[in-house]
């Protein structure tokens, strides 16, 4: 059964899905951002990332995901995820299979998105 396509916004996520996050993007979002089409038929950007059970594209622009490295302090000056922080996410997430593989289909498009999740 192929996991449902949810494109959601960052600051809707929850705690536990941007601590994944990190882990998958340590040196930042913005490199990694692809284009899709929205409902209206307009191109937008959003960062693609997979878990066990979705497949998420996080809406974002790349002013956005500078401005979320930036202001988050889990991230150094350089925006390079702190050895802290990753060491913390780690601990709590080393039960996730999917974070070892690192996302690795990083550039994939994931093309219109079959669900919009608004919560």
């Amino acid at each position: 059964m192929a996991k449902p396509k949810i494109i959601k916004d960052y600051d809707k996520l929850t705690e536990d899905v941007v601590e994944q996050i990190k882990l998958v993007y340590p040196m930042g979002f913005t490199k990694h951002l692809v284009s899709f089409t929205n409902r209206e038929g307009e191109i937008r950007k959003g960062l693609p990332f997979e878990t066990e059970d979705y497949h998420y594209l996080i809406r974002m622009s790349e002013a956005k995901a500078e401005a979320i490295i930036e202001d988050d302090d889990d991230y150094d000056e350089d925006g390079n995820l702190k050895k802290s922080a990753k060491t913390k996410y780690e601990d709590k997430h080393e039960d996730e299979d999917f974070l070892n593989a690192l996302n690795s289909n990083s550039d994939n498009d994931l093309g219109t998105g079959e669900e919009d999740d608004d919560d």
